[in-house]
């Protein structure tokens, strides 16, 4: 998939043969950054900021969980 723009530290949005999908990454878990009625945690920014810098506008290659999405619907 190609990485369009990261959302937060542990989760993006990229396009997989022409569609939009939001991923969130196996076995990572950042502070948060844009959680509704959550400050942002303590190094959060910077982790977003990371993740921004690694994947943005990348390829990437997906390797999914049992299932292929959570129950937010994030693959």
């Amino acid at each position: 998939v190609h990485v369009q723009r990261v959302v937060d530290g542990d989760t993006f949005i990229a396009n997989q043969n022409g569609k939009e999908i939001k991923v969130r990454l196996i076995g990572v878990d950042t502070p948060e950054t844009v959680k509704p009625n959550t400050p942002v945690q303590p190094f959060g920014k910077e982790a977003s900021n990371y993740s921004k810098k690694t994947l943005t506008n990348q390829d990437v290659y997906l390797e999914y969980d049992k299932e292929k999405q959570d129950r937010y619907g994030r693959t």
